[in-house]
């Protein structure tokens, strides 16, 4: 014969919920008792009193009126302060809301990819001849805008390109400008000529006198 119909844990846990049922709604000396048939091994719970021959177990023990208050005011202040944490991370979630997702990036057609391929491809292979490999690369360059852009969206970057260039400013030539002659050197003063010369001193024909 089985013992019981219910499992253990179900037993448990419906024992522990009848357990509080009973002490929020049972009378001041109420108590819940575990009832097991002893014929056919049902489980009940009643907070008066089991049948005779069953087996009887005390669950929840008879307690005083003061304890039933103070437990049924605990789980009222239990209650109220789970609802003010709910209320408050509402508010808080409400004045901070979670980031967007990001938004997944465009793909590219394939034609726009082989045109970044085959610039990327000309860039790391410069050519000896600059004007030639200057204007490969103009080229490249135009055939991945016209490729990535689409014929109406790079029709409007060249008529703004257009539109934003600055004209040339005029070239002007100027008259070749006319040798400089270099001066003549500067033209010495004659020595002055010396009548005659002591150990100390020369005197020229004007009467200057000049160390010697």
């Amino acid at each position: 014969m089985k013992e019981a119909h219910l499992p253990a844990r179900q037993c448990h846990a419906l024992g522990l919920a009848l357990a509080a049922l009973c002490a929020l709604a049972a009378p001041a000396q109420g108590q819940v008792l575990r009832c097991t048939d002893a014929r056919t091994g049902a489980v009940s719970y009643t907070d008066g009193s089991c049948e005779s021959g069953g087996k009887v177990e005390q669950v929840l023990p008879a307690r005083s009126a003061e304890a039933l208050a103070r437990e049924r005011e605990e789980a009222a202040q239990a209650i109220a302060r789970k609802e003010q944490r709910l209320r408050e991370e509402a508010a808080a979630a409400a004045l901070n809301p979670p980031p967007a997702p990001a938004a997944a990036a465009p793909v590219e057609p394939p034609r726009c990819v082989q045109s970044r391929q085959q610039l990327q491809s000309l860039l790391a292979r410069p050519g000896r001849d600059a004007s030639a490999y200057s204007q490969q690369l103009a080229a490249a360059q135009q055939q991945v805008e016209l490729d990535c852009l689409g014929a109406q969206a790079y029709r409007e970057l060249e008529q703004s390109r257009a539109r934003s260039a600055v004209p040339a400013a005029p070239l002007v030539v100027l008259p070749p400008l006319r040798p400089v002659r270099p001066l003549p050197p500067p033209m010495q003063p004659p020595r002055p000529e010396m009548r005659h010369c002591n150990v100390f001193r020369c005197y020229d024909h004007q009467g200057n006198v000049y160390p010697r």
